[in-house]
């Protein structure tokens, strides 16, 4: 009877746990393993009505893939640079700003709240609203951005077209980092207030001044916390699809071919689902590496601070 009692109390739990698991294997590993099996067949829209019956490949598509002396290899390579430029200049400004904006709300002044609420409005607009605004925004010849940058400063020559060219890759960046900074202000925000604030009446009291304090106090107690903020940001950056699909529709410009809309453009513009699949596998497999590679090295990082 007693272990009969034990055994339902060690077990509810994981029984509870249950439909979520399920919905989870059903939701994602199921499409995953799918996608897996799709990128070694040879699957176009003629046999995408009986995708199981498809031509077997094997490593086919993976050598179209990453044969970059062809067209698909040289635009694959294009975009993943181009997204590689795109996560590292977004990681690095909603860093910096969220971690600017944090400090500078840690004191107290009137106003605070109303300013916290504001720099974190982008965070909770809905993407596609706030994406098809700034694409309103960016228009060449109606925008606000023209009409200001043109008409009433000056400032450019001629009306610069924003959604093509290179131009389409700042676009992208300003849209990308206004959208996503309030979330590492947040995060960073929040980390602030577990920082004792004797720590730095101490270092006040011994001449330190206010970027030594940032230095030597706040950002090494931010450093977990930075650790899992990065990371998260570059992963989010690294897949942002609707930023892209919203800003420019279908064909994103080549200056901002981002991975996710060029692995779209593969499966569902061109209808090759087995490259598609392919490409999106090696996607998966990278940034396998990359957050591996980075856990372990923040890990002895943390061992080597810590001894």
């Amino acid at each position: 009877m007693r272990g009969r009692t034990r055994l339902r109390r060690v077990g509810l739990p994981y029984l509870l746990l249950l439909p979520a698991l399920l919905l989870e294997l059903l939701v994602h590993l199921v499409p995953m393993v799918i996608g897996v099996v799709m990128s070694f067949k040879e699957l176009t829209q003629l046999q995408i009505a009986h995708w199981g019956a498809a031509p077997w490949k094997a490593l086919g598509n993976y050598r179209v893939t990453v044969d970059f002396d062809a067209p698909v290899g040289a635009t694959l390579l294009h975009s993943f640079a181009v997204t590689c430029a795109f996560s590292v200049l977004t990681v690095g400004l909603c860093w910096l700003l969220g971690t600017a904006a944090a400090i500078f709300l840690q004191e107290n002044f009137r106003g605070r709240g109303l300013l916290r609420a504001v720099f974190l409005t982008p965070y909770a607009l809905p993407v596609y609203a706030a994406v098809i605004t700034w694409a309103f925004l960016f228009q060449r010849d109606n925008g606000l951005i023209n009409h200001v940058l043109h008409d009433q400063l000056g400032l450019t020559g001629d009306r610069p077209f924003w959604l093509l060219g290179d131009n389409s890759f700042v676009a992208l960046l300003v849209v990308s980092v206004w959208k996503t900074w309030p979330f590492a202000f947040l995060v960073v925000m929040a980390a602030l207030q577990s920082i004792p604030k004797d720590l730095y009446e101490a270092a006040a009291l011994d001449g330190a001044g206010i970027v030594r304090q940032i230095r030597r106090i706040t950002l090494p107690s931010l450093r977990p916390i930075n650790q899992v903020l990065l990371l998260v940001l570059f992963l989010w950056s690294f897949n942002d699809f609707n930023t892209p699909y919203v800003l420019f529709g279908k064909a994103a410009p080549e200056a901002a071919d981002l991975l996710s809309i060029h692995i779209y453009q593969s499966s569902f513009v061109t209808w090759n689902f087995g490259t598609g699949s392919a490409m999106s596998v090696l996607l998966l497999l990278f940034l396998l590496v990359v957050t591996a590679g980075y856990l372990l090295a923040t890990s002895r990082g943390r061992k080597s601070a810590d001894a």
